[in-house]
């Protein structure tokens, strides 16, 4: 019951994931990354184990649909799983198993996967695919954001019965070469967590530059507090 955007910006050669469900905590087990090199997220049936094994192995220098196989191999529940990973340089590999409770599918393309399971249709991943496409040339954080929002608005989460299922938590993580740039950003429980995630963002974007600073250059960083002031 969750819907995933992976994808690199192709300025940048960062990656990052937006990522939204109805279980809580989900950015601590179901993103993971390999520093300058791919994110990836395993879930429906999370098994973070499989996360893990996927770190090895692209950290060894294995493919991405190589790594697929590996971790079906491994796996005797490979088929209640979905699995995507995005290398920096825009290859894409997914697993959506036939054993996801409906509606479970994916769409990729150069550089992207946007995939969910327990849905409340197609329409939650197809949104957010045409949002990543039509915002083209912005920031890949706020990019990854309005997938996000773009699904669910398109109706994100739904049970058996058809009952909207809320997000309960969410989370928004960027990566790349240059570890003081990271975004991580996370709602862990909460009754409209890709909301708050948006008010989140929107505050702490503001401060991006602020501890970049202060990692590279402490002797002309000011205190938190005049910065902050600065800012209003």
């Amino acid at each position: 019951m969750t819907f995933t955007i992976l994808a690199r910006c192709a300025r940048t050669e960062r990656v990052g994931v937006g990522i939204a469900t109805y279980s809580l905590g989900v950015g601590g087990y179901c993103p993971f990354f390999v520093r300058d090199r791919a994110v990836l997220s395993t879930q429906a049936f999370a098994n973070p184990a499989l996360g893990h094994m996927a770190v090895e192995h692209l950290a060894a220098g294995v493919l991405p649909r190589q790594v697929l196989v590996q971790l079906a191999a491994a796996d005797p529940g490979f088929s209640y799983r979905q699995v995507a990973i995005v290398t920096a340089d825009g290859v894409v590999a997914m697993h959506t198993g036939e054993n996801c409770r409906p509606w479970a599918g994916h769409r990729t393309g150069d550089g992207y996967a946007v995939f969910g399971n327990v849905l409340a249709g197609e329409a939650t991943v197809v949104a957010m695919e045409e949002s990543w496409k039509n915002t083209r040339g912005g920031e890949l954080d706020e990019r990854l954001l309005q997938a996000l929002e773009a699904g669910r608005d398109a109706g994100g989460q739904a049970a058996a019965t058809g009952e909207h299922l809320p997000e309960r938590s969410a989370a928004l993580v960027v990566r790349g070469a240059d570890c003081t740039l990271d975004l991580d950003l996370r709602v862990d429980l909460h009754d409209d967590a890709v909301t708050e995630l948006r008010r989140v963002h929107a505050g702490y974007v503001p401060y991006l530059d602020y501890y970049a600073l202060r990692a590279r250059d402490p002797a002309n960083t000011p205190p938190q507090d005049v910065w902050a002031r600065s800012l209003d």
